[in-house]
């Protein structure tokens, strides 16, 4: 088996409405959200998974300079991440096709995690 990440990227102006929603919409959200972890959490498939704030910092070059990131001229941001083992890509692309991300046209970017050993 194999380690991968997905990462859950989505527009800032959706990212930006799910701030806005009543409490009870949001738990709807949030209750997708861990229907869809607990059917890979099931299959002994997660290793972790959360969710990030919009706004953070970037360090940069030798000189460390830190600004503020990520920025908001972009048009999207990762919103979370989650590390799971498949035997493949394509199963892991599998896994993350019952994303709820999907529902306002997010993306998941599906990176294969490289072992060092």
């Amino acid at each position: 088996m194999n380690k991968y990440m997905l990462a859950f990227w989505n527009s800032i102006p959706a990212e930006e409405d799910f701030a806005q929603m009543s409490p009870e919409t949001i738990q709807a959200e949030i209750e997708k959200w861990n229907n869809w972890i607990g059917g890979i959490a099931a299959q002994g498939k997660m290793i972790a998974t959360e969710g990030l704030y919009p706004t953070g910092k970037t360090v940069s070059g030798s000189s460390h300079i830190v600004t503020d990131g990520p920025f908001t001229e972009g048009k999207e941001i990762i919103g979370g991440f989650m590390i799971l083992t498949a035997d493949s890509i394509d199963e892991a692309i599998e896994l993350s096709k019952g994303c709820p991300i999907y529902d306002v046209e997010g993306r998941v970017e599906v990176r294969q995690i490289q072992e060092f050993n």
